[in-house]
């Protein structure tokens, strides 16, 4: 019988991105996984168990990095993951993941990890790519040469796959340190005096009295610390130490980066032809993707392919999604019919009826479309396509203060904000990640239409221009006011709070591959299950609190009120009625009375719900949606208390772009609050959106009346 571990082990999984990691971890797990978040982070972080031959181990795929010279959150945790930094705790044991058609740059990686002196076995993934490319690897002599196990694998068709559990078992049984590795810097010299050190004020918790690991976190600090990294947590004489020697070296004519870098890198050069034969004949599967990228990359044809796959890519999206979400609908509104027929009339009712029932179909109603985008965005994302878009549209996005990375969040941002920001994960740098969550809820979501429909149908006149009805010239402007201010808002963005030195993109152009369809479901479905466990949680809340403000203090009817008017007027003496009247000073310079206010404070549970909100306010009731033609008849009818009317044309130009810039949605707000791990960022976005709409409202109906229109 085997011998078992003593105790449950825990493994790590480090790679590139693009590597084939995930895809081997989910093998290893069967998919059975656990998803959290990093200690202090919103990075995914998951976990499983994979059965071996002495028991059962933990397993944990860490975020894919190039290198430990950790610059950016993933990054870090990578790095903190492996090397123990508190509160995380150093692994038993790590699988590295190399990417058999990119061994040259994976080894890099590799080496790193070898430094730092943990147990380790590396898996080569996509073997079955560079077999049809033509190549051999040499597997006996990378593992000698690293003197670690090396095991081939294909996670597309298993291979490997009970080589590599064995591999994985008998390390964690012998625990093995792997002998120093190649690559180091010489002795001697002032490299070594900074070193030195700077490994003196590496913590004691970190290393914990191993010189070899000491030694290895201070060659990561000295290639990883400097003015513009975002790394957190590191003791401030570290971070002075580390500048110290970095004014000293270049002094002294040194290069700091190039002598640690330097002498790896001559290693694998020196080596990788020793680990990989490619054969005479040209590999097909590269001149595939050169025939590929000289089309998608084309200067002149790549943006529009580009256009048209994300037309295409959107068409579907909205094509497919609203069945679903229809489907979502009916369902909530039957359990809702269900209930009132089987509950007693009165508050209890209502509560669990237009509360609970309805603030869950708020919630889920965005799942379909959740699910789509992620699973599009997957499909696009693993065959290859989206680190071509970023490369395209980075020269464009820079500009405007962003990265070509942020082009497809943004671009997101039309259909819904929510999957829009959760997307501004695959950005690297925080600080871009945070002006591409902070600009998308200005582009024109689909939530928007609904209400930019209703106000233009009625109060806008209905005469066509050059073919084009005033509607849809109105649509169209809407749509190019909310990008072209998103994007006005990255620049200014950029050289105010969130300004720092500009970052180039630096990208991996992965082969083309085929998608992984269970993976991209996955995928999917974790980031879909996120939402509604966390972001959902907050707009749950938010709905019935909405309802409490809506439907209390309780009024008795009067003898003689029609029902349309008993409810006004509940409405009106309601604490959100109230609170219209309270706030509506604030709003009458932008043309806006108090019943618009209580619209506005509806809009808040979702944009849509002005829509509803303005039926109850002006009596027409709960299904305002199916009687848009009286819905709109009453708001043409509705007058002020000097008789005037209450929407005019300037009103409705005035709530347009209010409701293009304004944030209404506490569901983004949720989500924002979810991917920044602090109240601070949606705090700022409501606050900077709310003025910015207030003022542009403003502008818009006194320049209007200055003009004499009313």
């Amino acid at each position: 019988m085997s011998a078992s571990f003593s105790a449950t082990p825990r493994i790590v999984v480090a790679g590139n991105p693009n590597a084939g990691k995930t895809s081997i971890f989910n093998l290893l797990t069967g998919l059975n996984l656990k998803v959290g978040n990093y200690p202090g982070v919103t990075v995914d972080r998951h976990s499983g168990k994979v059965n071996l031959s002495g028991g059962q181990a933990f397993i944990e795929d860490l975020p894919g990095t190039y290198s430990l010279s950790a610059r950016s959150a993933e990054e870090e945790i990578a790095m903190s993951s492996l090397a123990g930094h508190p509160p995380y705790v150093m692994p038993d044991l790590v699988l590295l993941v190399i990417d058999g058609t990119q061994l040259a740059r994976n080894l890099y990686l590799v080496l790193q990890v070898l430094e730092l002196g943990i147990p380790c076995v590396c898996a080569i993934s996509m073997t079955d790519q560079v077999e049809l490319a033509g190549d051999s690897l040499d597997i006996e002599a990378m593992s000698a040469a690293l003197g670690v196990t090396v095991v081939p694998t294909a996670a597309r068709t298993g291979q490997g796959l009970e080589q590599l559990k064995i591999a994985l078992s008998d390390a964690l049984k012998e625990r093995r340190r792997p002998p120093v590795p190649p690559g180091l810097p010489p002795s001697g010299g002032e490299l070594e005096h900074s070193l030195e050190r700077i490994g003196d004020q590496v913590p004691d918790d970190w290393h914990h009295g191993d010189v070899r690991r000491r030694d290895a976190l201070a060659r990561w600090a000295l290639l990883s610390l400097d003015p513009t990294d975002e790394l957190s947590g590191l003791p401030d004489s570290l971070r002075t130490t580390v500048n110290e020697e970095r004014d000293r070296l270049e002094s002294t004519g040194e290069d700091a980066d190039l002598m640690l870098i330097g002498p790896r890198y001559a290693w694998i050069d020196e080596h990788v032809g020793e680990f990989l034969h490619s054969k005479p004949a040209a590999p097909a599967q590269r001149s595939w993707s050169e025939r590929f990228d000289r089309v998608l990359l084309h200067p002149l044809l790549g943006l529009p392919i580009f256009l048209i796959v994300m037309a295409a890519l959107f068409q579907s999206l909205f094509a497919w999604a609203d069945p679903m979400i229809g489907g979502v609908e009916g369902i909530f509104g039957q359990f809702a019919t269900f209930v009132r027929g089987h509950m007693q009339e009165g508050y209890l009712r209502e509560f669990v009826t237009e509360g609970l029932i309805a603030g869950v179909g708020a919630v889920v109603v965005f799942l379909p479309q959740i699910l789509l985008l992620f699973l599009f965005l997957g499909v696009l994302e693993s065959s290859g396509y989206m680190a071509r878009v970023a490369w395209l549209m980075d020269r464009l996005m820079r500009s405007m203060g962003l990265t070509g990375r942020a082009f497809v969040p943004m671009l997101s941002g039309y259909a819904c904000a929510i999957p829009a920001i959760m997307a501004t994960r695959t950005m690297e740098r925080k600080r871009d990640r945070l002006k591409t969550m902070l600009v998308v809820p200005l582009m024109t979501c689909s939530a928007r239409l609904p209400v930019y429909t209703l106000i233009i149908a009625t109060l806008f006149p209905t005469e066509a221009w050059f073919g084009l009805s005033t509607a849809s010239l109105l649509m169209v402007g809407m749509y190019l006011f909310g990008t072209v201010i998103a994007l006005l808002a990255a620049a200014v963005l950029s050289r105010t709070v969130l300004s720092g030195p500009a970052v180039p993109l630096v990208l991996e152009l992965p082969a083309y591959r085929r998608p992984e369809p269970i993976r991209i479901i996955q995928e999917a479905w974790l980031k879909g299950r996120a939402f509604l466990s966390e972001a959902g949680t907050i707009i749950l809340v938010s709905t019935i609190v909405l309802w409490v403000l809506l439907s209390f203090p309780q009024r008795d009817s009067m003898p003689n009120e029609s029902p349309a008017e008993a409810h006004a007027i509940q409405l009106e003496s309601s604490y959100a009625g109230q609170i219209g009247h309270f706030i509506e000073p604030t709003l009458a310079p932008l043309g806006f009375e108090w019943r618009i206010a209580v619209g506005l404070i509806g809009a808040f549970a979702a944009r849509e719900v002005f829509i509803s909100t303005l039926g109850i306010v002006h009596g027409v009731g709960d299904e305002a949606d199916e009687e848009s033609s009286s819905l709109r008849q009453r708001l043409r009818d509705a007058r002020r208390t000097d008789g005037t009317p209450l929407y005019t044309p300037l009103v409705g130009l005035s709530l347009l772009v209010f409701f293009a810039l304004a944030c209404q949605c506490l569901s983004t707000l949720a989500v924002v609050r979810r991917e920044t791990a602090t109240w601070r960022w949606p705090a700022f976005l409501l606050a900077y959106m709310t003025v910015l709409s207030w003022v542009a409202s403003a502008v818009v109906y006194q320049t209007g009346l200055a003009l004499g229109f009313t």
